[in-house]
Formats: C-alpha cells, structure tokens, sequence
C-alpha cells in the first residue's frame, strides 16, 4: 500500500505537567505487508491515563518500558482491516489491537499486547455505539468488574469507596457496586464531577477531593468506615482509605493517577501498620490478567447499559491531530467519563 502513514510520537520527556507540545507528528509510508500481518485502518483511539507512566525516562519495575524519544505511541484502538496476509482475518472486518496513534496499523496476530490486553480481535456487533468496545465494554468495564469482583470480593454489605469515581473506570466501578447493593460514595476533582457523582450516578456521598484533607472528607462520607476501596489514585487517598478501613477490608488497586503527572512527588502512605492490626488486603492488579472475565463482564454491564440502569459518559476529539490534546485534557481530568479521539480517514 502507498500512502502515508501518521504516526504520534514523543518529542521530548515532559518537564514537569503534560503539553501537547512534548508530541510530534511522525509520516511513513504504509509498508507491504509480510505474512501473517494485517493491515488496518484505525477509527477509534482510547485515550488511557497508563500511557503518562511511559513518557517518562524510567518506568516501575514491571512494568512496560518507557518510550524512546522519536518513538511512536501504542494505545488501544478499533478499526477495519484494509489488507490481510493471515487467514483469519479479511478486509472490511472491524478489529481491535493495541497500535493506535496513528492512521495506519500494521498487526500481526499473537503479538506484543498492553500487559495481556490489546491482541488483534474481531470485535462484533453488538447494538450497542461502537467505541464503546473500548470502554464500558472493553478494558474500562473489565478493569472495574475484575477489581470489584475477582480481586476484593465485593459484598451487598460492603461500604465501598471509589476514587477517580467520574473517570472512565472509576464511573463503570461505583455504579457496578451499587447496582449490586453495596453503600458506595465516590471522590473526584471538581464540583461538576460531584455533581455528576450525586445527581447522574447516584451515588450515596461524594465529594471533591480539593475540598480538604481528603482523610477527614472521606470520614464525613463514610462515617462508620468502608471495607473496601478501589483505588485509582494512590497518595493521599490511599492514605486516607487505610485509616477509614474496617477490619477485615480490602484495597483493589488499577492505579496511582496522583504520581503519573505531579511534581514534586506525591505523599506516601506512612500508616502501612494498619494493614496488619486491622487485618487489610491490598492487591494491585491489571485488567489483562482477568481476559478470560470479559464476557462476564460484557453480559452483565451490557444489560444494564441496554435498560439504562447504568450511565455512561465519554469525551471525543475529533482527528488524529487532536491526539495530544486529548492526552493532556485525561491526564488533568478535564473529562468526565471515556476519552476517545475518533478519526476521520
């Protein structure tokens, strides 16, 4: 194939907050493709806060390497396949994969993924708006039923607390817990979000965590403790969980947004004893480790999404360009919901 392929990439380590400008655009031509490579065009990009931790010279200790300067970005994608060397793919299909930032992708199946999430896959019709395939559908809904469920055994009894609870797992997470009968209050980081936490969501108390030390906030939400916290946000808040935890609790950790693009460092929990006098489990855990729960997941959110019992929310930038845009508005929290950036080829 001829054309030329647009491809994102990293132009410089950021100094300090995320700017569209430590981007640039890089142009290749598409390659012919090898056997067994499948040739697709995107039209979705998710746009993910792990993606902070790899523009950075040095990434946690196992975890995916960081990007080289020049290097182009990965992220998850959708789009249609346009040539196909490996039989079970055929042009016109709609997949999903882990090369987006970019028009152009060239897959080969059973390659490299994003921590065991993002091998080429036929995605299938299913009623439902297309990118939600990488949202409520996809690894968002995965990442918040497989930390519910599977790593802290959410209870109807639970009182819950969800951080980052307007965020596109965070939301999937808090409604998830309440619909199966849990208390849950959520935190967030400005009044609309709160207000979406309240009024949209339903949640039984929510709060912004700008509002004061997040330790006394989360005591007024949840005045006779919580059992279990999910925890996107690490710092202060994790901080905070711990002192408010019931014997007994557990802590699903997916992230820590409060270190991907703050300086100077974030506080570190210095109240670990607890986890030990109060009998605590703590587990971090990534959504690619629980592949074999997606249609689990997908059977029961689907259902509430089809009988509008649960709410969803995304943010879209339109074209490639706006890529860098789009990184910047997720990583300072400036949407509510899914950030997704569809392109326009």
């Amino acid at each position: 194939m001829s054309a030329i392929n647009r491809l994102l990439s990293l132009a410089r380590r950021p100094d300090g907050r995320l700017q569209a400008s430590d981007f640039r655009f890089l142009e290749q031509r598409v390659p012919d493709l090898a056997a067994g490579e499948v040739l697709v065009r995107n039209t979705w990009l998710s746009i993910d806060p792990s993606i902070r931790i790899r523009l950075q010279a040095r990434t946690p200790s196992g975890y995916m390497p960081p990007f080289e300067i020049g290097e182009p970005l990965v992220g998850l994608a959708l789009g249609v396949v346009q040539e196909s060397r490996h039989e079970d793919f055929a042009p016109g299909q709609t997949v999903s994969h882990m090369y987006g930032y970019r028009d152009y992708a060239v897959v080969r199946p059973g390659g490299s993924t994003i921590g065991g999430y993002g091998a080429l896959a036929k995605v299938t019709e299913n009623g439902f708006p297309l990118q939600w395939q990488l949202g409520p559908l996809g690894s968002s809904g995965l990442t918040a039923y497989a930390g519910l469920l599977a790593v802290a055994n959410l209870q109807p009894s639970d009182t819950v607390w969800i951080s980052a609870a307007a965020g596109a797992v965070g939301s999937i997470a808090a409604q998830l817990a309440k619909l199966r009968g849990a208390i849950v209050s959520g935190s967030a980081g400005s009044p609309a979000k709160v207000d979406y936490l309240r009024t949209t969501l339903g949640l039984d108390g929510a709060f912004d965590y700008h509002d004061g030390p997040v330790g006394d906030l989360l005591a007024a939400a949840a005045p006779e403790g919580i059992d279990l916290y999910f925890d996107s946000v690490g710092s202060d808040h994790l901080i905070a969980a711990i002192d408010q935890m019931r014997p007994g609790g557990r802590i699903a950790m997916c992230g820590a947004l409060a270190e991907y693009d703050n300086h100077p460092a974030t506080p570190m929990p210095s109240n670990l004893f607890q986890l030990v006098s109060k009998e605590i489990t703590i587990k971090g855990f990534r959504a690619g480790s629980y592949s074999h729960l997606m249609q689990a997941m997908q059977d029961e959110v689907g259902t509430y999404l089809r009988d509008d019992s649960m709410e969803y929310s995304e943010l879209v930038l339109h074209s490639l360009d706006k890529a860098p845009t789009a990184l910047v508005a997720m990583v300072r929290g400036d949407n509510i919901g899914k950030t997704l950036c569809a392109l326009e080829n």
